[in-house]
């Protein structure tokens, strides 16, 4: 039974990420897709009699929020490509609330790429709490650890090296946060601040 179903995406060229980085990316995207639901059925089959399968689904139950974090964090991030790169309107809501909690974009931009800049694999995510009012950047380690519970997940940039191997060494992933934002579509993130 399949609970989840890989989304296509509508990629431009990107500038200075590589068509084959993101064939090796997607493909590692479809991983995920795939052992969410396998993860999810073999719950389900072990429950048939819990008691006896106790520790089999507790370390499934472990192990989903990396494989479906995996799979929704690679969603938000090729989603931010299509329809090729777009620059935030100034006018717009979310442009208002950067100048508001950064003081101005610039700053924000570069807090943003500061924190994709941290050590290890993980992800620079920007959220957006309507409880306080205020945008919020995380770090995310691996896929799971870290994630905000509460405020809506705006934009993500994945830093794990198979973003950008095929491109960048890691010791340059400074260029592959740059190309990043050249191919962002500030539209995207602008849509799922206003949902």
């Amino acid at each position: 039974m399949d609970y989840f179903t890989a989304k296509t995406f509508a990629l431009p060229e990107l500038k200075g990420i590589s068509a084959k980085n993101v064939e090796e990316h997607l493909k590692l995207y479809a991983g995920y897709v795939k052992f969410s639901n396998y993860i999810q059925n073999q719950i389900r089959e072990l429950s048939k009699d819990a008691e006896k399968n106790s520790y089999e689904i507790a370390e499934l139950q472990r192990r989903f929020a990396f494989e479906h974090d995996g799979m929704k964090n690679h969603e938000i991030y090729f989603s931010q490509f299509e329809g090729g790169p777009a620059s935030l309107m100034s006018s717009g809501a979310l442009a208002q609330q950067i100048e508001k909690d950064f003081g101005s974009f610039d700053a924000f931009l570069a807090r943003l790429k500061a924190l994709a800049m941290t050590r290890g694999v993980g992800w620079a995510m920007l959220y957006y709490c309507s409880e306080s009012g205020h945008l919020l950047t995380q770090w995310v380690d691996e896929q799971h650890m870290g994630h905000l519970s509460g405020p809506k997940l705006i934009l993500a940039i994945d830093m794990w090296e198979h973003s950008y191997v095929y491109d960048y060494p890691t010791s340059e992933k400074k260029k592959y946060v740059e190309a990043f934002f050249e191919n962002l579509n500030w539209g995207k993130v602008e849509e799922r601040f206003s949902k």
